[in-house]
């Protein structure tokens, strides 16, 4: 298979997979299709998965996650800064997933394909070729 498709398909799919998250904390789909369907039942999981943080703290870090999975998916969603996008989300989603299976089981984060994403993010990041991403497309060098 062509590996600019591949990559292709990872960006879209990792970006994707981010900002249908983030709507369904906003309760943009409907109930019945939803996991969390509204920000406190996210609010709510995030401390579920978290229990060392104090109860301070769950509030603002369901923001934080929510803020960088939108970032992050609309950086490999144009493809600005891919390799270090993709590493990135490749950190935050272990992350997860080790929380997941601390938190609740090891059963979870397979359940859910969580590792299987971080894996992908951080394939992705080896991918150094550009295809049909903004920082090819406008041909600039961006800071960083």
């Amino acid at each position: 298979m062509n590996q600019n498709l591949v990559k292709l398909f990872l960006r879209l799919a990792l970006s994707l997979g981010f900002l249908s998250a983030v709507a369904d904390r906003f309760g943009l789909y409907p109930a019945e299709i939803s996991v969390w369907g509204t920000w406190q039942s996210f609010v709510d999981y995030t401390g579920l998965i978290n229990p060392w943080l104090p109860i301070s703290m769950v509030s603002p870090a369901a923001i934080v996650a929510t803020v960088v999975e939108v970032v992050f998916g609309f950086a490999l969603l144009i493809g600005f800064k891919t390799e270090l996008f993709a590493r990135l989300s490749g950190v935050l989603l272990l992350v997860f997933a080790l929380a997941m299976t601390f938190s609740l089981s090891a059963k979870a984060p397979l359940d859910y394909s969580v590792y299987a994403a971080a894996a992908a993010s951080f394939a992705l990041a080896t991918m150094n070729k550009k295809y049909l991403e903004v920082d090819s497309l406008l041909g600039k060098k961006w800071i960083g």
